[in-house]
């Protein structure tokens, strides 16, 4: 049975609520996850607190915990679904430092070099907010951007998984690329 075919099976059973299969998944596609993870990782801050076993097994978490409906149709879906899920994780994170930085309940001190950290999150939370607006505009090129910076796909793998030519994702990471550095300048003069 090919690697494809068992995780189909697998997910199959976990979306029956089978506790083994969803264990089983679990171990087969570790490496993958956390190859994502770590990809994603990389373009974080140094200093952040979040490891990538911690953001593996937080997303594995949103995928099949708290009862929720599994709706994956096959390993590319469940790649899709597991970027989104850690891209969700990475934005709360941020959005939660912004809260600290904004100061809530506690006294002002200067930290230096925090500041970059900061930075990078206002970043991530103008490219969030860019992303849902272009998922408006365009839920494909949406998805494509989510799988190549997220989840860190090619773009080969990216047309295969949207079943659109290699050219046409090369041409679409362009085009979104474009757009959503647009629609974040916007916002910075806005």
């Amino acid at each position: 049975m090919s690697q494809d075919t068992e995780v189909t099976k697998l997910i199959e059973l976990v979306a029956a609520g089978d506790a083994e299969a969803s264990n089983a998944l679990f171990v087969v596609l570790y490496e993958e996850l956390r190859w994502m993870a770590k990809n994603q990782m990389q373009r974080e801050n140094p200093g952040n607190t979040l490891e990538c076993t911690a953001l593996v097994h937080e997303a594995w978490i949103k995928l099949v915990g708290s009862n929720q409906q599994i709706g994956w149709t096959n390993r590319q879906h469940f790649f899709a679904t597991a970027a989104q899920a850690m891209r969700r994780i990475l934005v709360d994170a941020a959005r939660a430092r912004r809260r600290q930085k904004r100061g809530g309940d506690m006294n002002r001190c200067e930290l230096g070099s925090e500041d970059a950290v900061w930075q990078q999150d206002e970043e991530l939370l103008e490219l969030d907010e860019a992303l849902l607006l272009l998922e408006q505009h365009d839920e494909q090129k949406a998805l494509l951007v989510k799988l190549r910076y997220f989840a860190g796909l090619t773009n080969a793998q990216v047309a295969e998984q949207l079943q659109i030519s290699t050219a046409t994702a090369e041409r679409y990471w362009v085009y979104a690329k474009a757009w959503l550095r647009s629609k974040m300048q916007c916002s910075d003069g806005e």
